[in-house]
């Protein structure tokens, strides 16, 4: 997968802080770039916070990586399979 732009990025600080906390390349971008055009206020009242990968056990990180198409997960260690999920 090709590295992002930051460029595209209006919000860096809170795209590192959500990478940080488990979210997805392009849903860290997504909150990001929406809460640049709208403010973050207004973005956090739309849903709730999924919590930490570091707070799920191996079970459910095996899963996401199964949901999101993943591969090789299955004999990966737990932070392993978070770095797997974070950088895919």
């Amino acid at each position: 997968m090709p590295q992002r732009d930051m460029s595209s990025i209006k919000d860096e600080e809170l795209y590192e802080t959500l990478r940080d906390q488990g979210d997805s390349k392009q849903k860290a971008a997504r909150i990001a770039n929406a809460a640049a055009n709208q403010g973050r206020s207004q973005v956090g009242r739309k849903g709730g916070a999924s919590g930490s990968y570091e707070d799920w056990t191996v079970d459910d990180l095996q899963e996401r990586a199964k949901e999101l198409g993943l591969h090789g997960y299955s004999h990966k260690k737990k932070d392993e399979l978070i770095d797997m999920l974070r950088n895919h």
